[in-house]
């Protein structure tokens, strides 16, 4: 996504007293940029891989959160009627996840007082504070990734879990190895794969009207804003698949749908938050996963050394390419 798309995404959303500044900020601030952070009375905050800063009222980044704008309830209030489209009713879903999934993929977490019904939390009132995560396409972040997913004798891709803490690369990993299998790279010698992603949260090919906004690959198919269990049960029956991809895997019913998959010959991209395999090792649903054979790897990533750093590869079963 190049720097004018950034500005047509990102700046309808924010409170105008908050979009001006943030205009400003220099270009080389923009690349590396990942974090908007508004909280009220507070000053406002960006941040990327391994750095923090202010931004100052006339755009300029600081070191001094003194010279900060300081974000009040208004431009929170204001910033949340904008990416509600002016109705908390119609978003009561997703706020009750505590975040907002906005076109483009750039995800919006949100804080107030949780409005909380029989022991579940049904929503978010009174807003205090606003995490704008931003998604972006790096063409080629998959690189380091896609010779570990591939079976040492054939070649092919094998069903692999892909394991880390938020803001490790999880998700753009996943949509450059959709764009990688689906287009051809070299590690593939020449072979192309069909690929369908069920992109529940809408940020792995940032639709917008149904139409990928990224480049997930010539010979992909996504089923956007639907329910993983249900997508991919959806994607066996009717699309053909060769492989699957999607993220965040979690509840019982994923692992199940995950688990027919695999049994039906496709392979699985799949990620899970966890900060290594014996943390998901105690979540039972992933723990099936692990240990069922629906998975053949798992690449466990970090930040240590930047975004998508490997940690770990392990062996976890015996699930074929199915290729």
């Amino acid at each position: 996504m190049n720097h004018a798309r950034w500005w047509k995404s990102i700046w309808p959303y924010l409170a105008p007293r908050l979009r001006e500044p943030l205009k400003l900020l220099p270009l080389a601030v923009w690349e590396r940029l990942e974090e908007i952070r508004l909280r009220c009375r507070r000053p406002l905050s960006i941040c990327g891989a391994g750095w923090q800063s202010w931004v100052g009222e006339g755009g300029e980044p600081t070191s001094e959160p003194g010279r900060a704008l300081v974000v009040e309830q208004e431009d929170i209030a204001r910033t949340v009627e904008l990416i509600t489209c002016h109705s908390l009713y119609a978003w009561e879903e997703e706020l009750s996840g505590g975040f907002i999934t906005l076109p483009g993929g750039h995800r919006v977490g949100l804080v107030g007082r949780a409005l909380v019904e029989r022991g579940a939390v049904r929503g978010l009132k009174q807003f205090s504070g606003l995490n704008f995560r931003l998604a972006r396409q790096v063409v080629g972040a998959a690189d380091p990734i896609l010779p570990l997913i591939l079976d040492e004798q054939t070649g092919l891709p094998v069903s692999t879990l892909i394991v880390s803490p938020p803001r490790c690369g999880k998700t753009t990993i996943l949509r450059d190895l959709a764009r990688q299998l689906s287009d051809g790279a070299p590690a593939l010698r020449g072979a192309r794969f069909q690929v369908g992603i069920v992109d529940e949260r809408s940020e792995l090919a940032g639709c917008v009207g149904g139409v990928p906004q990224w480049d997930v690959g010539l010979q992909t198919d996504v089923l956007d804003g639907c329910p993983k269990a249900q997508g991919i049960m959806m994607l066996l029956r009717g699309m053909s698949p060769e492989v699957i991809v999607t993220d965040e895997l979690g509840r019982e019913e994923d692992a199940d749908a995950v688990a027919e998959a695999a049994a039906a010959g496709v392979v699985v991209l799949a990620s899970a938050h966890a900060g290594d395999l014996e943390d998901l090792r105690r979540r039972p649903s992933l723990h099936r996963l692990l240990t069922g054979g629906a998975f053949r790897r798992a690449v466990v990533l970090s930040r240590r050394r930047g975004p998508g750093t490997v940690e770990k590869v392990e062996e976890l079963g015996h699930a074929g390419t199915g290729l």
